[in-house]
């Protein structure tokens, strides 16, 4: 894990190593399943549903011995012209998974976990929809588990509800991990879609009347009418998309924008905050760069710890870890 309290490496082969080697690993699924990886494609299991969908990590060309890939039950064909097409085989147009949080206080959840869950089961609704999604990114699960036993120790000892901001939220997976974990959570997505589909993620997990703010909206445009209403919160959680359009055309792209952003979010952030946890899924904004962000942003201000990795989805037909992109997190 990097740790940004620790002294640097003194070798380019210590950092090398260091960088290389750890990983934030969602193994803890029992309804999802990386089963097999070859040839641009990963073969998963969604509860009772196999599916293939393209993975660019995914560049080598190894023998496709395991027998979903002959019984899948939905098959996305990316199209040389961009975007793709679902073929489906026995799918229904919607089915449901669960996941149930940590309940062990580890200090890191960065290693093979193999402790039981709290019991506080989400429910997430699943189906196919355009670009090869389903509506959920299960290695996300990593993340759930660390920022819900800070969220949850924090309700417990303070006697009070940790209020959460969660930006680009998408289907709620972490509005959920939140909320189930005693925060009062306020949930920002531009897609009206998605934030249905997110409420309809905390009715099916016995949340639809925890304390969660839905709204449709820009996030960008949120957080500056944050800052003028004098509005703080005690925890951040930002998943931003590569590229986007916001309401009047403007442009997000996660290089040029992350920056002023994370910067104008900070200032939004309570006395003493608790986390923030900052999510990436572009090549060029490895954990180092994502580590140097929150650093030179909020360690310098709040003090407390920072560390990024790379999150990963164990392989079952290898053995190995699929790469699924990035996180930094900043706790006291």
């Amino acid at each position: 894990m990097i740790n940004c309290n620790k002294m640097p490496p003194q070798t380019a082969d210590d950092f090398f190593t260091e960088r290389i080697l750890v990983m934030w690993i969602a193994d803890r699924w029992k309804d999802y399943e990386v089963l097999d990886t070859s040839g641009g494609e990963k073969l998963e299991r969604w509860g009772d549903y196999i599916l293939v969908r393209p993975d660019p990590q995914v560049i080598w060309n190894t023998p496709r011995s395991h027998k979903g890939w002959k019984h899948k039950n939905g098959h996305y064909h990316r199209s040389s012209r961009g975007g793709g097409e679902w073929e489906f085989f026995d799918l229904p147009d919607e089915w449901s998974i669960s996941y149930s949080l940590s309940a062990c206080p580890k200090e890191n959840l960065s290693g093979p976990s193999s402790e039981k869950g709290t019991g506080e089961e989400l429910t997430f609704r699943l189906k196919p929809f355009s670009f090869k999604h389903t509506g959920l990114f299960p290695e996300q699960a990593v993340n759930w588990d660390w920022f819900s036993l800070l969220l949850r120790r924090e309700a417990e000892s303070t006697g009070k509800s940790p209020k959460v901001l969660n930006l680009f939220a998408y289907t709620g997976g972490a509005t959920l991990a939140a909320a189930s974990a005693g925060a009062c959570v306020t949930h920002v997505d531009a897609s009206k879609g998605m934030v249905g589909w997110a409420r309809e993620n905390a009715q099916a997990s016995g949340l639809g009347d925890a304390p969660i703010r839905w709204l449709v909206d820009d996030c960008v445009k949120f957080v500056e009418r944050e800052i003028r209403r004098g509005n703080r919160y005690d925890a951040i959680i930002m998943d931003p998309p590569s590229y986007g359009r916001g309401p009047k055309g403007e442009i997000w792209k996660i290089e040029d924008s992350i920056w002023p952003f994370l910067e104008l979010t900070a200032s939004i952030l309570s006395e003493k905050p608790l986390f923030f946890l900052l999510n990436s899924y572009t090549t060029g904004l490895q954990p180092a760069v994502l580590s140097y962000m929150l650093q030179t942003v909020l360690a310098k201000r709040f003090g407390g710890r920072v560390e990024a990795a790379e999150i990963g989805l164990p392989v079952r037909a290898s053995g190995l870890v699929l790469p699924c992109g990035a996180s930094g997190r900043w706790s006291q």
